[in-house]
């Protein structure tokens, strides 16, 4: 069998057709044979993923993807075992070899081994039950809920609220992450404290800034006249002993699975705020929408898979041509905080420097995930995408049912600005003037949905998961420990501990700052 070592190395020298070449009519594909004219090309590098209602359009054709680089991926894939780690992911079977644990993240959605899809489905249960009490006032009337949580505790929540609730919520959430108490006063301003409950989002129910910051909350309840603080707390937590060594009543701990990892906790009872915002019904569409991806990149050869499609795509400009971004731009203010959630997705799961063999890696891995919401990006960072010395990927995102009442000119001008926005990045304009040239022959993909609603939701977020496991295994790297962000917290107790000494900047940073001992 050909090493990934030679694949890369042909993949690296094949022909570097322009996408104006690619969309023009036949052409020879060099090793990849004939190379189809813009209708069959259109067709071949995109495709729907249907949803109960409506579906998603993926579209990959405006990148450099060729008959010719398709091949060599896939016999890549061949070669990674890719099908292999696929089954092995879905039979709950270890995925993470650092730390011996499966992914079990498909199973809260009801994909995957039978047992572990049966446990999961009644911690959902579990979730609903409480949830429905809650909103049929068994804890007495509840408008607002702060819940504290950081990193893959706090960003699906975060996304999951801002982009369901904005039609209708049960419940007014507040999602703090930050320990600067800035962060925990203005949720604290927007709530009353006798109508408020704090959800506290911890995996092990130690994690330093979330257990400062609900230490604060409690004492900001019983400050303004609650009398059981503690009944307000709602743990949502894989340590389920931890939390009722810190006092949460049994009654009131919603578990998860250990083998859930943080960033991919979001449809476990992390999701709790989402449920609390926008009800259970959403909340099982959200699951579904997700569900059905599943179902897609399991079942599906990888051929026509769509979401190796965009593993492909992410590859080749890595490693092939050297970018080291890629941007997601969100043409729907309700999708604002979907960049952020993917910077986590991406670069915690894959910004890797081993393989599982560890063995160093032998070329980039993940690039830097950034972007932003469409206008107001273009007006601000499009100036480099266009005539900037970086070539960038861009995906973009948009819905075709506009999320407002307003004049439909609104959402029409939106639209034509997000696909002018692709076709200009790849056919650029030639002119005498310098200044005013566009080079055009920059990768764009899209991602267009029927709706924005917690079905779509759920599926735009499966597919970026498995989209990013594709890529690990392409790889052959880890996507699920990340013991890269220990270093610097593990430093911070030493700071608090005192005793120990540091470089000499950072010696007279906590100097200056009061904090030396």
């Amino acid at each position: 069998m050909t090493t990934a070592a030679e694949l890369w190395a042909r993949l690296d020298n094949l022909p570097r057709p322009t996408l104006g070449e690619l969309f023009s009519t036949q052409r020879d594909g060099g090793e990849g044979g004939s190379e189809p004219g813009n209708d069959e090309r259109v067709a071949n590098l995109s495709g729907r993923i249907e949803l109960d209602e409506g579906g998603i359009l993926f579209d990959w054709s405006k990148t450099h993807l060729d008959s010719a680089v398709i091949s060599a991926f896939q016999d890549l894939a061949e070669t990674m075992d890719f099908t292999g780690m696929r089954k092995k992911l879905f039979a709950g079977e270890i995925v993470n070899p650092t730390e011996g644990r499966a992914a079990d993240h498909g199973t809260l959605r009801g994909t995957g081994d039978e047992a572990k899809v049966e446990e999961a489905m009644a911690l959902i249960d579990r979730m609903g039950m409480l949830v429905e009490a809650i909103h049929q006032g068994a804890l007495g009337e509840i408008e607002h809920l702060i819940h504290i949580g950081i990193g893959g505790s706090a960003l699906g929540p975060a996304l999951g609220v801002d982009a369901l609730s904005r039609d209708l919520s049960y419940c007014d959430v507040h999602v703090v992450s930050n320990i600067d108490g800035v962060a925990l006063e203005e949720a604290f301003a927007k709530c009353d404290p006798a109508k408020t409950l704090i959800a506290v989002a911890s995996k092990t129910f130690t994690t330093i800034e979330t257990m400062t910051n609900a230490e604060s909350a409690l004492k900001w309840l019983s400050d303004n006249g609650v009398s059981d603080p503690g009944g307000r707390v709602i743990a949502l937590t894989a340590n389920p002993e931890g939390a009722v060594e810190w006092g949460v009543d049994e009654t009131r701990i919603l578990p998860f699975q250990e083998s859930v990892g943080g960033r991919y906790s979001i449809w476990s009872s992390i999701g709790f705020p989402i449920a609390m915002a926008v009800g259970m019904d959403d909340f099982r569409a959200f699951l579904a929408g997700a569900k059905a991806v599943d179902a897609h990149f399991r079942d599906t050869d990888i051929a026509d898979n769509l979401v190796m499609r965009a593993a492909f795509a992410d590859l080749y400009y890595a490693r092939v041509r050297g970018c080291q971004t890629r941007a997601v731009f969100a043409y729907d203010e309700r999708l604002g905080l979907f960049p952020d959630y993917l910077q986590q997705l991406e670069m915690e799961s894959n910004g890797k420097r081993v393989t599982v063999d560890m063995q160093p890696v032998d070329g980039p891995t993940a690039p830097i995930t950034w972007g932003g919401v469409g206008t107001d990006a273009q007006h601000a960072v499009f100036q480099l995408l266009h005539q900037g010395t970086h070539l960038v990927p861009v995906d973009f995102i948009a819905s075709i049912a506009p999320g407002d009442d307003l004049d439909p000119a609104h959402h029409r001008i939106l639209l034509m600005n997000c696909f002018a926005q692709g076709a200009a990045l790849m056919a650029g304009k030639k002119g005498d003037d310098p200044a005013r040239n566009y080079p055009g022959d920059r990768p764009s993909a899209t991602i267009l949905c029927d709706d924005l609603d917690a079905a779509t939701l759920g599926a735009l977020i499966a597919f970026h998961e498995h989209r990013t496991f594709a890529n690990a295994v392409l790889l052959g790297i880890n996507p699920f420990d990340q013991f890269g962000v220990e270093l610097g917290k593990q430093m911070a107790k030493a700071i608090e501990q005192g005793g120990e000494r540091f470089d000499a900047s950072t010696e007279a940073l906590l100097q200056a700052a009061g904090l030396s001992q």
